[in-house]
């Protein structure tokens, strides 16, 4: 039987190397068998340079200079036709003159399947691109056979999940093996079918709730997708083959939820994506009272069914059963207006962090002893000064009071350990805090993204690059559709100086959504290679899809960095019209751009007495790369405790 060989996925392109095929979006495009090896090699080589003296070693190793150029030129010309690129302005094909080529987009890979394995889970098309720099593909080759070696290197290492070439290929071979063992289950959510658009809280909740109760049955063996990612398939629902294909699942549960005053009744049904079978289905009419017990019933009824293979404890009881009744509020008002609460704060907008306050403030005041109030209440708070709505020195200790209420309450929630997590990390600035936090909510919950999320960040912000991508995959792996995940990754590749992946990270994020904030840190990574007019071309597309009058600060920044400092000046003087210390570390930025370390250092003590959140970069961000060599800089990093 013949090996099965990887696909690579590239923006909405497919090339599946077992069938020699290019897909865009699933239609087969017309391909020539020679533009198709071409294609091959670029993305291979993803991010690095393909020569001229390898594409004809390995294609036409005995055509003459003349057959080779056209053979070449017509194949690079029937590739851009084909993925709409352009020579001038690439986003796929780079032409490196006098050298070859290069793809320049963020290419993924999905394992070849073996007879004896499950269905892998695809990569998302926003999340890993295949890093030279784990094979060293940036040096000048001797012939045929380097490049060759190489690829093969490329590929076994992606195959392995190896984050960005960083990690060593054994770790990465027994964590792919880990995670393959893993059956993956998708809840999409659940439709409301009480005619109500206003209830919609309510059937999303319960199909976060089903998320919750199942990750919680056997982590090690079942891992569930999270919200965020199931439900962009809310309003499009697509089949479960594609769906399975985006997500990288075996299973798919899909349900509805009608109810009245009292009474609620809930459909559920399982589905194995492999052949679409449906495996079980089950119809609940319940009192609205004993809706958690029903969602732990619908729980254990799909554990048995999946057959997952749950650890006995010593007493002969499951540990992964969920209890409804250590779940269940003293009042079901206090549950459902939990329910609203998340609902809200899953918005991720300032309007949606007040109404999540007052929703969670509510259901406290219905139920004090409902644990699981309090560490919504917390993750608000712990949020809300992001979006410029409280101070810090407001928020934060709200936070905190809201998240030790819940853990005194109930030491085993997650989310509350990871609320505390961050109140060291972007507040208090105590990173062993931070840290035995962020692992005492992955200890219980495994399938938590977030745990798993801002973690990686946490690795980033210290410096332990390593560690940071491989924690940011696992968060990938359970939310592969997550645009902040994607945009954080692509942070993370910023703060490593991987500038290349970087840009293509953050493009493949900006493609999926425009104005997503945190991709537009592009323009970064753009002043860090020295790109200042690419970098001035996304602050002009970024304004129109964005009146933020902060960006002005930005472009001081990159005015200032390119040498254009009295213009920089010019411009800063208009943005006196903002109220300069709402954001501090923004201003003293303006100055770094503009070499002007006094009032940099001035702004940035201003910045650490108010416990600006974004401060915690200092030891990574590139950004302040001009005042690493300066003793107030070293003193400020002790300070914070990034360094001894």
């Amino acid at each position: 039987m013949a090996t099965s060989q990887p696909t690579y996925r590239f923006g909405p392109y497919e090339l599946r190397t077992q069938s020699r095929e290019l897909f865009k979006l699933g239609s087969k495009l017309r391909l020539r068998p020679q533009s198709y090896q071409v294609l091959q090699l670029l993305v291979e080589h993803a991010g690095d340079a393909v020569t001229r003296e390898d594409l004809q070693s390995a294609l036409w190793p005995d055509a003459i200079a003349t057959d080779f150029e056209l053979g070449l030129n017509t194949c690079i010309k029937e590739l851009r036709g084909l993925l709409s690129d352009s020579a001038t302005e690439p986003r796929y094909i780079q032409t490196l003159p006098k050298v070859g080529y290069r793809m320049i987009r963020a290419v993924t890979v999905d394992q070849p399947l073996t007879p004896e394995q499950p269905p892998a889970r695809p990569e998302s098309a926003v999340a890993k691109p295949v890093s030279p720099a784990s094979v060293g593909l940036g040096q000048q080759r001797a012939g045929g056979a380097g490049w060759k070696w190489a690829a093969t290197v490329t590929v076994f290492l992606v195959l392995l999940l190896a984050p960005v070439g960083y990690l060593r290929w054994a770790k990465s071979r027994e964590r792919a093996q880990t995670s393959a063992a893993r059956t993956m289950l998708a809840v999409l959510p659940f439709d409301n079918l009480t005619g109500d658009p206003s209830q919609d809280y309510f059937s999303d909740g319960l199909t976060e709730e089903m998320i919750t109760q199942l990750g919680r049955l056997d982590p090690q063996h079942l891992g569930l997708i999270a919200r965020t990612s199931a439900m962009r398939f809310k309003n499009d629902r697509k089949g479960v083959g594609e769906i399975s294909k985006e997500l990288g699942v075996q299973y798919v549960l899909e349900g509805s939820v009608r109810r009245d005053a009292a009474k609620v009744r809930i459909t559920a049904e399982l589905i194995r994506t492999s052949d679409q079978s449906h495996l079980w289905s089950q119809e609940y009419d319940r009192e609205l009272t004993s809706l958690l017990a029903v969602q732990s019933e619908i729980a254990q009824e799909i554990a048995r069914e999946i057959k997952i293979t749950l650890r006995q404890g010593a007493d002969g009881e499951t540990p992964g059963k969920v209890s409804a009744a250590a779940l269940s509020p003293n009042t079901y008002q206090a549950y459902d207006l939990y329910l609203e609460g998340r609902y809200f704060w899953n918005k991720r907008t300032p309007q949606g962090f007040q109404r999540a306050a007052e929703y969670f403030q509510q259901s406290i005041e219905k139920d004090p002893t409902y644990a699981r109030s309090y560490a919504g209440l917390a993750d608000t708070y712990a949020l809300i000064s992001g979006y410029d709505v409280v101070p810090p020195n407001v928020s934060m200790p709200k936070a905190r009071a809201a998240a030790q209420t819940a853990i005194k309450l109930d030491d085993h929630l997650a989310e509350a350990h990871v609320s505390l997590a961050v109140i060291a990390q972007n507040y208090d600035w105590d990173w062993r805090t931070a840290e035995k936090e962020y692992r005492r909510a992955i200890e219980l919950d495994p399938n938590y993204a977030t745990a798993h999320h801002w973690y990686a960040e946490f690795l980033a912000l210290t410096g332990r690059f390593d560690e940071a991508f491989v924690e940011m995959e696992r968060a990938r792996q359970l939310d592969p559709l997550s645009l902040i995940i994607a945009a954080d990754r692509g942070a993370i590749l910023y703060f490593s100086r991987q500038y290349d992946l970087a840009i293509a990270q953050f493009r493949a994020v900006l493609e999926m959504e425009p104005a997503f904030a945190r991709a537009h840190i592009i323009v970064n990574a753009y002043v860090q290679q020295g790109k200042y007019d690419e970098a001035m071309a996304h602050i002009a597309q970024w304004r129109k899809a964005d009146d933020n009058p902060w960006i002005q600060i930005i472009v001081v920044y990159v005015l200032g960095r390119s040498g254009h400092r009295e213009q920089a000046k010019r411009e800063l003087e208009k943005s006196k019209s903002l109220n300069w210390r709402d954001s501090p570390l923004g201003i003293s930025v303006a100055y770094i751009g503009m070499d002007d370390k006094d009032q940099a250092f001035a702004w940035l003590e201003k910045a650490y007495a108010a416990h600006s959140t974004s401060l915690t970069a200092l030891k990574v961000d590139p950004t302040y790369d001009p005042l690493r060599s300066d003793p107030r800089f070293q003193d400020l990093l002790h300070r914070m405790g990034l360094q001894p």
